[in-house]
């Protein structure tokens, strides 16, 4: 069993945020997979299913960003799993727009969704980084994360989400080089 946490602002409002992107991931994940309808549970969302032959948890934090670690942390307890066992889908400032990075472990980078996470479960989490680009100027950073995408982003948008929720399968598998090889293919079509 894994727990893939995506990160947002919960609320209509924050639908479309740069920030919100780690939210799109696991709603996109869940349509194409055919995941349960979401049940509230840990501080969140919790959507359960099947990824090939792996059981995943999906959960969509409601505890606002900076307070991320408190539901997964919630749901980590609950099923006995370890932070091994977690795949955070977040936003990152220092990749290109559209463009993707997996990791293990590390720091937060400044990212307070992550920070919080790294507080309550420590550092040995996989983190999924999509990009959402840096806006040139550190005063115009808190402006464009809670920004919305422009409406001339939302075709490549859609193409990096549905990238993401087909390639999962070797997510799940713990091939991370193959995933982002093929999500890669999937964007230069």
């Amino acid at each position: 069993m894994q727990l893939w946490a995506g990160l947002g602002n919960p609320g209509p409002q924050y639908a479309m945020h740069r920030h919100n992107i780690g939210f799109m991931a696991a709603d996109a994940i869940a349509e194409v997979h055919g995941f349960s309808l979401p049940q509230k549970k840990f501080h969140g969302w919790l959507q359960e299913g099947r990824i090939g032959p792996h059981r995943i948890l999906l959960l969509k934090p409601a505890t606002f960003m900076n307070e991320s670690g408190r539901a997964i942390r919630a749901a980590l307890d609950f099923y006995k799993l370890e932070a091994q066992d977690v795949t955070v889908f977040y936003d990152e400032l220092d990749l290109a727009p559209f463009k993707l990075k997996v990791k293990q472990g590390g720091g937060a980078a400044g990212h307070n969704g992550i920070r919080s996470t790294i507080a309550h479960i420590g550092e040995d989490f996989r983190r999924v980084r999509l990009g959402i680009g840096h806006p040139g100027h550190k005063d115009r950073v808190t402006g464009h994360v809670l920004g919305n995408f422009a409406k001339a982003e939302i075709e490549d948008l859609t193409d990096l989400l549905g990238a993401v929720a087909a390639e999962a399968p070797w997510l799940a598998a713990g091939d991370d080089i193959r995933f982002l090889n093929d999500v890669a293919l999937r964007m230069a079509r």
